[in-house]
């Protein structure tokens, strides 16, 4: 996709938002199953089923994704379609590249062994390694926009509030 295409894709849904910003909130979901005794639940994305149960630093055996690896993996998806969306309007050549995220959790807290402890990530780390021919200053706008308008960094480090309710 070109600029002039994403342009002209995202131009009548801008406008749209613009005179009627109550379009522009979409309600989305997830859902989870449990079933069966095994500790873990079953998450429909929109490709695949995934099956997530405990870490191995909590108990598990590895087999199952975990939900903070799911975390980290909806951060970087975010990330790089964002990036992605960004390159592409501002006219940059990214020909490929990685985003790694990595977040640090102490166990300690979500098994109560130590009730000072979070639960929780106490730091995440996004980093980018673009091929690109990018000059710095075309590198330092890509990362701020991309940072700006990248749904799930943005949740993180803004504290969206969040309910939970049985029942």
């Amino acid at each position: 996709m070109d600029t002039s295409e994403l342009r002209n894709l995202q131009a009548p849904l801008k406008e749209r938002y613009r005179e009627a910003p109550e379009s522009a909130v979409v309600t989305m979901t997830a859902e989870a199953e449990l079933s069966g005794m095994a500790v873990s639940c079953k998450v429909q994305t929109g490709q695949a089923l995934v099956e997530a149960g405990l870490h191995p630093a909590a108990g598990g055996d590895g087999t199952l994704a975990c939900s903070g690896d799911m975390l980290l993996d909806a951060l970087v998806a975010c990330a790089g379609v964002t990036m992605r969306a960004v390159a592409t309007s501002l006219g940059i050549d990214v020909r490929g590249g990685t985003i790694r995220a990595e977040g640090d959790l102490d166990f300690r807290g979500t098994l109560g062994v130590d009730k000072v402890a979070p639960v929780g990530f106490r730091a995440i780390r996004l980093a980018f390694d673009l091929d690109t021919d990018a000059d710095a200053e075309q590198l330092a706008t890509l990362e701020k926009l991309t940072e700006r308008y990248c749904v799930v960094l943005q949740t993180l480090r803004n504290a969206t509030e969040v309910t939970a309710a049985l029942g």
